[in-house]
């Protein structure tokens, strides 16, 4: 059973000045951070969405860049761009978002375990709160289109299906990082392994 992984990397990061992507974090651009994430949790190929500042990407050892000509048009299109560019023998993706720098490998590999248990879409929780990763298996990927249009990616169509989704409970924190105050916070916040005092808000695919 393959596994592949997603990173949607495009944004422009407006409020922070920067492409998120681009953001160090521990001396390392967020991009690359998350992309090794996924290959920690066992994903295979990684591939990483990028548009806003895809000149200026770092290298991504073990993962491929995807551009989005269509990025500024929202999460969604970066989506389902990123679907696109995986191969046939992909039988599910985690997805993560590039600005989410608390999310574990261990998380990445519960969803995936309940995949392999038979899960058709595995999203992580914390403290009872959906977040990400997102496992979505392949045969989920042609009914997305619908549901993802301009900041919106799967969120919409794990509330229309919620019969298809396996919860499943996770250490760290899917906090966001989308201000330079978020930044400054998350940054003095920071020390060692995650936390369950860490920030528990974040966003969905």
């Amino acid at each position: 059973m393959t596994v592949a992984g997603l990173v949607l990397a495009a944004g422009a990061g407006r409020r922070l000045g920067l492409p998120k992507a681009l953001i160090e974090w521990d001396g390392e651009p967020l991009v690359r951070r998350a992309a090794r994430l996924l290959r920690s949790g066992g994903c295979d190929p990684v591939h990483v969405v990028v548009g806003a500042g895809a000149t200026r990407l770092p290298p991504l050892p073990g993962a491929v860049p995807v551009t989005n000509p269509r990025w500024p048009d929202g999460l969604g299109s970066s989506l389902l761009r990123g679907l696109d560019s995986l191969p046939d023998l992909a039988d599910a993706v985690v997805v993560v978002l590039v600005d989410q720098p608390w999310l574990t490998p261990a998380a990445v590999r519960r969803v995936r375990a309940a995949h392999t248990a038979g899960a058709t879409v595995a999203v992580a929780t914390y403290a009872g709160r959906p977040g990400h990763p997102i496992l979505l298996s392949r045969a989920t990927w042609p009914r997305l289109a619908p549901y993802a249009t301009g900041d919106r990616g799967a969120r919409d169509f794990l509330r229309a299906r919620a019969d298809l989704v396996t919860r499943v409970p996770c250490d760290g924190s899917p906090a966001d990082v989308d201000t330079p105050a978020d930044l400054t916070g998350a940054q003095r916040r920071h020390r060692g392994p995650p936390s369950e005092t860490w920030p528990t808000r974040g966003r969905r695919a």
